[in-house]
């Protein structure tokens, strides 16, 4: 059933933060311009062993044994046909970093709303930019969450505060890359292709990679709000960590499913397929999304060798990634998948 928007909104948030409202001492239900009701039975399950996303084993995709790589490379081309979504083990970036960034995102959402400001911005690709909800100009209903976003790939950018966010994104950044880079690899020959294919055909050197943070603060009537909406993703390939509170909720075989990753993992989003943010009344859960995606100024189209391959025509029309993320920030977004509009008509 799909979720029924209960308030309109055409004006500026009445507070400059989710995290303010939340904090408030007066907040004892959800405010009416966020009130976004669910059908009580769409709700994602986590214990059903039939929808469990996968699992990759990163150290068997980078393995020098052929057999074991092969197998993980086979694994992982199915995880991406049949769901989108897999979790990332022994992939070498330290839980302890992982926690680190967490943690120097945590600070910056605590910093006063004063100290916030100067990154308030509604353009699409600024460097650093944070706010509330996700684009209050076109949202009908205000989402229980604040984000903040930075650039860190092609060049790298970053916050002077809080104190030693610079140097942990760094590091996060990079090394998160590297696994993005070497599952993108098995991506590729999963399909039959050399393992650069993608990554040069994307022009990868200068890719876009975004760090982007979410806070969703405890709300006292979680059925009756959201963190973020049903929605897809742009970008080749969307690496996520979360602190100790699950909430991101996959829609696979018209289910929800709860994600409830192992400790340590990231959590991998390839194809464009439906997810959302649910919220809880117990505690603050944080999100780090990392996208990685093409060159701004190149076009992604359907994979030539792969069209002649299956002797099929082109079901999609090319788009450079920058035209692709605008579309994803505007009004049409909520209306269908984004890939969607860019089906041929034929099709």
């Amino acid at each position: 059933m799909a979720p029924t928007v209960t308030s309109m909104v055409a004006s500026e948030p009445k507070v400059a933060s989710i995290k303010t409202l939340a904090d408030s001492d007066a907040l004892t239900s959800v405010p009416s311009e966020y009130a976004y009701i669910m059908d009580p039975n769409d709700k994602g399950d986590a214990n059903d062993p039939e929808h469990s996303i996968p699992i990759i084993d990163f150290a068997l995709l980078t393995s020098a044994s052929p057999d074991e790589r092969a197998q993980m490379i086979q694994k992982l081309g199915k995880a991406c046909q049949e769901w989108g979504f897999f979790q990332v083990i022994n992939h070498g970036v330290p839980e302890s970093l992982m926690k680190e960034m967490i943690d120097a995102c945590r600070r910056f959402f605590e910093l006063p709303e004063e100290e916030k400001k100067e990154f308030h911005t509604k353009n699409l690709l600024d460097p650093i930019k944070c706010g509330t909800s996700f684009n209050v100009a076109i949202d009908k209903v205000r989402l229980w969450r604040d984000y903040l976003k930075v650039i860190a790939h092609p060049k790298f950018n970053s916050l002077y505060k809080p104190a030693g966010y610079s140097e942990v994104s760094l590091e996060f950044s990079k090394r998160t890359r590297a696994v993005a880079t070497e599952i993108l690899n098995g991506i590729s020959e999963s399909l039959g292709l050399e393992a650069d294919y993608i990554t040069k055909a994307m022009n990868w050197d200068r890719g876009c990679q975004i760090l982007a943070a979410n806070y969703y603060p405890a709300c006292p009537q979680p059925d009756l709000a959201i963190g973020i909406p049903p929605h897809t993703d742009h970008g080749l390939v969307t690496l996520l960590i979360q602190n100790d509170m699950c909430g991101l909720e996959v829609k696979h075989n018209d289910q929800w499913v709860l994600v409830n990753a192992a400790p340590g993992a990231f959590i991998v989003n390839y194809k464009s397929i439906w997810h959302r943010a649910t919220v809880n009344n117990t505690a603050t859960r944080i999100s780090i999304a990392v996208p990685h995606g093409p060159a701004l100024d190149t076009p992604a189209v359907p994979i030539p060798e792969l069209l002649e391959k299956e002797g099929e025509k082109a079901k999609y029309i090319g788009m450079t990634y920058e035209k692709f993320m605008e579309l994803q920030a505007s009004p049409a977004a909520y209306m269908m998948p984004c890939l969607d509009h860019l089906r041929v008509k034929d099709n």
